[in-house]
């Protein structure tokens, strides 16, 4: 990644859905935006969430739990007609997290206000997803916000296939909006299917995850495209980190898993940081592992900060 930044603190956007996740032993906040920048300012950068929540008592306490989470909460904005979204999740037994995301709440109607246009213009990083395009006029505001970002900007899209809440022309337009892409290893194939990428039959006959298949389609994504980074996560091992001309693959850290809700966005907001600061791909690529893994062993998506561990990712 050649983009660097030499700014104290570079401003970081999670652009798209805050909402509570309903587990059965009580509500968390989360989205992927939230949870993004959550990480993100733990890491020293400005991490800065632009969603829209309810005029509700939920989103009286979402605008709390950020604010005493240290994040500003000015690019949130107020929906005076919809509630504030709200997610009913079921931990299997492996720690792994399912869905039922309610739909036409607030942040289905987000709006590219005067201070988002602003944000947008002087963002060095904004992370977005397909679940928060679902509605178009949610879709038409954050494709908005991305075409006023500046040149050096890096647009990071992390695909969220949820429910039926995706099409291949979301995928496609906000692939071409992006410089980064991020997907968890089950997401990959299914992406590559619905891109009817020329690569998938034999990227579906692979024998194991990491093989010449996975780089290869990786790269195709990146050509096809005009990706700077392609980034497969593979939970408990590892990731692959792609770029159209260089790979790197990490097996991961073992540590004994709480819940995975939010590890990935952890990830996500530590190659963030090194990115904008010019890191290799081994160093982004550890960096992030160590992030997710640690949120992988804590509940929840925004756990208490551990500074020895943000020391460490920072560090590398």
């Amino acid at each position: 990644m050649p983009t660097s930044v030499t700014t104290p603190r570079p401003i970081v956007v999670g652009l798209g859905e805050l909402l509570w996740d309903l587990f059965p032993s009580g509500k968390q906040l989360g989205g992927a935006p939230a949870n993004f920048a959550y990480i993100t300012a733990l890491l020293g950068d400005s991490g800065i969430v632009a969603s829209r929540v309810g005029d509700d008592r939920l989103g009286q306490e979402a605008l709390w739990h950020l604010k005493s989470c240290g994040l500003d909460v000015n690019r949130v904005q107020r929906d005076l007609s919809h509630p504030t979204g709200t997610v009913k999740v079921a931990v299997d037994s492996k720690g792994q997290p399912e869905y039922q995301v309610t739909e036409n709440v607030a942040w289905d109607f987000l709006q590219f206000s005067e201070d988002w246009i602003s944000l947008a213009r002087s963002a060095h990083a904004v992370c977005f997803g397909s679940l928060a395009q679902r509605n178009s006029v949610s879709r038409s505001t954050i494709r908005a916000f991305l075409s006023a970002l500046p040149s050096f900007a890096i647009g990071i899209f992390d695909v969220n296939l949820r429910q039926s809440f995706f099409s291949p022309e979301v995928l496609r337009d906000s692939l071409r909006y992006a410089k980064v892409l991020k997907l968890n290893h089950q997401e990959f194939p299914r992406l590559l299917d619905l891109l009817q990428c020329p690569l998938r039959d034999s990227r579906r006959a692979a024998s194991a995850p990491g093989d010449y298949s996975d780089i290869s389609a990786a790269r195709w994504l990146c050509r096809e495209f005009s990706l700077r980074l392609v980034c497969i996560t593979r939970g408990a091992n590892g990731s692959a980190l792609v770029t159209p001309d260089s790979d790197h693959e990490h097996p991961g850290f073992s540590v004994k898993i709480a819940d995975t809700v939010g590890a990935g966005d952890a990830f996500t907001a530590a190659l963030v940081h090194h990115a904008l600061r010019g890191s290799s791909l081994a160093m982004m690529n550890t960096a992030a592992n160590r992030m997710g893994a640690w949120v992988a062993s804590q509940e929840g998506a925004m756990p208490p900060a551990a500074p020895e561990v943000l020391a460490e990712v920072r560090a590398l």
